[in-house]
């Protein structure tokens, strides 16, 4: 009986080494390295394909590159910016390519127009969003700009309440904290890395903002930690009154936008009355006056 088993068992391992050698020597015979592909870890050991990027007019530096990077920094968006303005200018590509081709099969009659209305929105929202990208950028970054602005006014504020105290810069800074929302998250790796390398702290701090605001901050800050003086606060209440005079021309910006807004709007009632009212009767001495010609 167990000369049976063994010889079962004994069996069944050889069957299974041949069918994993069989297996093995099919795929080695059948496999074909892809030619086409592109993984997320390949991306962040290597880098983009330098053919797409050369592709896209993204391989060498240009002033699209560089004012795409200054907006994405201002927004505190961490990509970069080779990737992200080849990926914008590939969607738009893909986005003319899909309208040619629907409006070729709508000519054909392969699209009914039903489909076409309903392949324009899937179409035209992409290609103008990739279009107007900086607009969109540059108002989220000035939006940006004045949350940072607010909450560094309070940090501050905070910081000349303490003048005087013989609390280190970290220990105030550390109190600062719960004035901040936006810049929580950063602020909060500054105070972390402060005891490494505070000079490279508050570098790496300042470039993450990515900010007038943030700059000027940073450097305040490292003239403090160097020597706290009466100068140096000094400098501080400077540079407060810069922002807070920054915060008010940024109020004066958007009420003027909303007084243009506000007599466009006033302006739409009056061109209603216009075509409603009025238009008719236009229209009725036109041909009037086309009767009474001789």
């Amino acid at each position: 009986m167990s000369q049976t088993i063994y010889e079962a068992v004994l069996w069944l391992v050889q069957f299974l080494a041949g069918a994993v050698g069989v297996a093995y020597v099919l795929q080695a015979l059948t496999y074909r390295k892809p030619r086409w592909r592109v993984s997320f870890a390949n991306w962040r050991k290597r880098g983009p394909p330098q053919w797409w990027l050369r592709a896209a007019g993204c391989g060498a530096e240009s002033s699209a590159l560089q004012e795409r990077r200054l907006l994405l920094a201002g927004c505190g968006i961490r990509i970069d910016p080779a990737i992200y303005l080849a990926a914008r200018r590939s969607l738009i590509f893909v986005c003319a390519m899909a309208a040619g081709g629907s409006a070729a099969c709508g000519t054909i009659g392969l699209l009914s127009g039903i489909s076409l209305w309903k392949a324009v929105p899937i179409i035209a929202v992409p290609a103008i969003v990739s279009t107007f990208d900086k607009t969109l950028l540059d108002s989220f970054r000035r939006y940006r700009s004045d949350r940072i602005r607010r909450e560094l006014i309070a940090v501050m504020n905070q910081l000349i309440y303490y003048m005087g105290s013989r609390l280190h810069l970290h220990g105030k800074l550390m109190r600062c904290m719960s004035y901040t929302r936006i810049i929580r998250g950063d602020f909060q790796l500054l105070l972390n890395e402060w005891y490494y390398d505070a000079d490279k702290a508050l570098l790496r701090f300042k470039e993450r903002l990515g900010t007038s605001e943030g700059y000027s901050f940073a450097e305040t800050m490292r003239s403090m930690r160097l020597h706290e003086s009466d100068e140096v606060y000094r400098m501080l209440r400077d540079v407060l009154a810069e922002y807070k005079a920054g915060i008010e021309l940024a109020k004066a910006g958007r009420k003027e936008t909303a007084s243009y807004a506000l007599f466009v709007l006033a302006g739409l009632p009056i061109l209603y009355t216009f075509q409603i009212f009025l238009y008719p009767w236009v229209q009725e001495s036109q041909k009037l006056f086309e009767v009474l010609k001789p």
